[in-house]
Order: structure tokens, then C-alpha cells, then sequence
């Protein structure tokens, strides 16, 4: 028996609650693989995340289905039927009613009998059964994908190293379900976004950067802590390859929404320079931000850097948010609610009535009805704000 002292017993293993995003939930296995450690401990996972080019050929299948099943239906509920027809699904479904009847006991009960297994059957199984020895990794290979490299070309393919089950204040560090859906729309409407500068708050790991990276001029994609802005910037390394010659600039910066400046120490990693900022108050038109609203401080840093941002800006800018509700059972009001949804829509309504003479912001929001090019569950609550800010002065 392991003597535990007192002390020990009263340190727990997690002090903290860690949270693990669907999108890694229900990613295959082999897509992901440990390739490092983080510098401050964390497992460091790498996924490859394929792009569906052919969405008109999906969607074309998804009305051949969509018919199918209103056709059954119709068959079903004997809509279409002639008499012939309906003298054969009578006759059918006696059969199978009297086949149902023969296999049920006294009591109703469905009686399946099995035929028995001979010493050979056993045999025979044990011989195909496949020896299976654990195998430790301990760190991955550039040809650990291999196989899945062979099954994509370079273009249908994102490379993403990220986290999994972090603390809520590294939930940057994972892939979520709304960067996927603001993915999809930049993919959608790319001609909107060529040669365009666009910044975005929040950034993380940067695959939405990364996919806007493919048809805008610039992009300044942002976020806050050394260690994931490094991550961010593997990242984007790691997929060059989807850049066009020339064009397709990502470049990762910091940007604090609870600090009013710019962090331009030069001795600081991912500072700004006076050139850059200068660069984005003349030519960005495109502000987006994928699924940071689960804090109430947050939201409300980040509508303050919005508004400090915009009306710093050149020229009129049209701002793309994406967020995903979610749903939790409190205490408090002993129902299920979602108050961090609803600080942003309060939030989002108070900068849509602002009344200071200076800006101009009109609040829409976009329906979900577009492309998917990238494999994940677009969920009912999933949703996507588009807001055009327009100074008037």
C-alpha cells in the first residue's frame, strides 16, 4: 500500500477545467499526430484539414437525395401509386409480416436462432486476426502523412498545428467550428476579398488568415501571448503552398484588445512597426474575427478595438464575425441559457445605435446558405454578422 500524505491529498491533479473543441472531437485519428511540445508544456498536435473544390458536384448530389427521398416519401404515402403497384406492396407487406410472425415466440418475443460455432470457425477467426503491438511515438516524421499527402494535392490541403483540451484562456490554441464557417465564406465570395488588406482580432492558430492569405493582398492576423502567436506563424509557414506567387502576405502580429496602442517595442517578438500600421490605417478594408465571443471583458475589449480601429481607418471597412452559440444549464436561472451570446447581441445592437456623430455602423446578419469547403457540422448554432463601418466625418 502507497503511503499519501495529507498534503497530497489535498492538491488535485487539475486545478483547472480544460475544454476540447468539436472540431478535434470528431477529426479522424490519423489526421492528427503529436509533433512537439509547447514551451510551456502542452502537447502540440498537427492536422491536415482537406479543402472540397467540387462543391457544385455535392450540391447537385444533395438534389438527386433531397428528390429520392421526397419520391419515397410520396411512394410511402401511396400518393403515386396505380393499382398494380399497390397490390404488390400489399402483397409485401403480408410476406413480411407472416416472415415477422414465424420467427416470434408464445409471448411476441423475436426468436433469432444462430447457428453453431464449430471448432474450425474459431480457427479459422484466430488466423485472420491481425497482431497488434503498441507502439510509442515520440515525435512525428515529415513523412508520418505520407499516405494522406498521396490522397490530397498540395492545393486541397491545410496544415494546422494546434492544441487539444486547454484552459479557457488557451482556447486560441485549438480549431473551432466558427473559423471553419467564416473559412467557408471567404472561399465563397474570394473575388470580394482579392487584393484586398484585411486584419484579423483573435486569430489563434490562423487557418482563417491562412484561407483569406489565398486571395486578399495582405493579411494581418493577430492575437495575444508569444508562445501562440509562434504557434500562428508555423502555421503559416506551413502552408505556403496555397499562396499565389506574389501575393498572399499573412503577417503575424500581436494585438491586446485591453491596450489602446499598438505594441511597437521593437525588442518585443510580433511588434508592430510604424510602416505597418500605417499600411493598415491606409488600406484595410476587411476586418474579421472567428468565435472569441465567450467572455463578457472580451467582448466588450474587442467591440472597443473595433470602434478605435475603424474610425482610424482610411476608407469604409466591412467587418465579418463569426460565432457559435452555446448553450449551457446555470444555477442562477435554472434554465438553460446562453449569456455570453447574449452580451454580444446586446453589444452588437449598442454599437449598431451609436450616436457619436464620427461613425456609422449597419448590422446584418449573413445566411448560412453558401458552399461548405470544409468538412465539419455546420450546426444550427453557428451564425455569421456582417457590419459595414462608414465614418461621417
Amino acid at each position: 500500500m502507497v503511503d499519501v500524505t495529507e498534503e497530497e491529498m489535498d492538491n488535485p491533479t487539475f486545478k483547472r477545467d480544460t475544454v476540447l473543441s468539436d472540431v478535434h472531437l470528431h477529426c479522424p485519428n490519423k489526421r492528427h499526430l503529436m509533433v512537439r511540445l509547447n514551451a510551456v508544456g502542452q502537447p502540440v498536435f498537427l492536422s491536415y484539414f482537406k479543402l472540397i473544390w467540387n462543391t457544385e458536384d455535392s450540391a447537385s448530389e444533395k438534389h438527386v437525395r433531397e428528390a429520392t427521398t421526397e419520391r419515397e416519401h410520396k411512394y410511402r404515402s401511396g400518393d403515386e401509386l396505380c393499382d398494380k403497384d399497390r397490390n404488390n406492396l400489399k402483397k409485401e407487406r403480408e410476406l413480411n409480416s407472416e416472415g415477422v410472425e414465424a420467427l416470434l415466440d408464445d409471448d411476441g418475443d423475436l426468436e433469432v436462432v444462430r447457428r453453431p460455432r464449430s471448432a474450425s470457425d474459431l480457427e479459422a477467426e484466430d488466423l485472420l486476426r491481425d497482431r497488434v503491438y503498441p507502439v510509442v511515438l515520440m515525435k512525428a516524421k515529415e513523412d508520418a502523412f505520407e499516405d494522406e499527402e498521396q490522397e490530397c494535392t498540395c492545393s486541397d490541403v491545410v496544415k494546422i498545428e494546434h492544441t487539444m483540451a486547454t484552459p479557457l484562456e488557451d482556447v486560441g490554441k485549438q480549431v473551432w467550428r466558427a473559423a471553419f464557417l467564416l473559412a467557408d465564406y471567404i472561399l465563397f465570395i474570394r473575388d470580394t476579398f482579392r487584393c484586398c488588406s484585411v486584419l484579423e482580432l483573435g486569430g489563434g492558430t490562423g487557418i482563417t488568415s491562412i484561407i483569406m492569405g489565398t486571395v486578399a493582398k495582405r493579411v494581418y492576423c493577430t492575437d495575444v501571448g508569444e508562445d501562440l502567436l509562434a504557434m500562428c506563424e508555423q502555421n503559416v509557414a506551413l502552408n505556403k503552398h496555397l499562396m499565389e506567387p506574389g501575393r498572399g502576405e499573412v503577417k503575424v502580429k500581436e494585438l491586446d484588445w485591453l491596450k489602446d496602442e499598438f505594441c511597437t517595442d521593437p525588442e518585443a517578438p510580433y511588434s508592430w512597426s510604424d510602416e505597418e500600421i500605417a499600411d493598415l490605417h491606409d488600406h484595410c478594408t476587411v476586418i474579421m474575427a472567428a468565435d472569441v465571443f465567450y467572455d463578457d471583458d472580451l467582448t466588450d475589449a474587442l467591440f472597443r478595438t473595433l470602434y478605435r480601429i475603424t474610425r482610424n481607418l482610411r476608407n469604409s471597412c466591412t467587418v465579418y464575425l463569426a460565432l457559435e452559440k452555446r448553450l449551457n444549464f446555470t444555477l442562477r436561472h435554472m434554465d438553460i441559457t446562453c449569456e455570453a451570446y447574449s452580451h454580444f447581441r446586446n453589444t452588437l445592437h449598442d454599437l449598431e445605435n451609436l450616436q457619436d456623430r464620427k461613425m456609422k455602423y449597419t448590422v446584418e446578419p449573413i445566411k448560412l446558405d453558401f458552399c461548405q469547403f470544409l468538412i465539419y457540422e455546420r450546426i444550427e448554432q453557428l451564425e455569421l454578422w456582417k457590419i459595414v463601418a462608414e465614418q461621417l466625418t
